[in-house]
């Protein structure tokens, strides 16, 4: 009688493991990739910048699976190789899911005037990135 009992309740008890693992097997593990919205480029998204002073640079970001890394890409559109790039790997806007970035971004003053475009990457701790473009016009510095 007593191996009636013991069998009853092994059977029970694993039972409820199996229901437990069954349950926790989730075979969507991804999370969504990063949101930015909001951007804004330049002194009230005048999308220009001047070379020798710095451009203003803001945006929302969401990130489900927490920011790893920003990268900044600001590349000559046509009739060059001028770049300006900058990353960030820590600080304030790594390690979280959601966050306002604001930041004024140096423009060299030896930048050459033109059309630019500016990509703004976002890539979050398990590779997922998303990236917005916006075009950007850097101007002489009026001095």
């Amino acid at each position: 009688m007593k191996s009636i009992i013991n069998q009853i309740i092994e059977l029970f008890f694993i039972s409820v493991l199996s229901l437990g693992f069954v349950a926790c097997n989730d075979d969507d593990d991804s999370t969504a990739k990063p949101v930015i919205t909001h951007t804004e480029v330049g002194h009230e998204n005048n999308k220009t910048a001047t070379a020798g002073d710095d451009m203003h640079l803001e945006a929302d970001i969401v990130a489900e699976g927490l920011i790893a890394r920003i990268d900044i890409e600001i590349h000559l559109e046509e009739g060059g190789d001028y770049e300006i790039e900058l990353s960030y790997t820590d600080g304030k806007y790594i390690g979280v899911r959601n966050t306002e970035f604001h930041e004024h971004i140096d423009i060299p003053a030896d930048a050459p005037t033109g059309e630019y475009h500016l990509h703004f990457t976002v890539t979050d701790k398990a590779g997922q990135q998303t990236t917005v473009e916006s075009d950007v016009n850097i101007v002489a510095s009026e001095e």
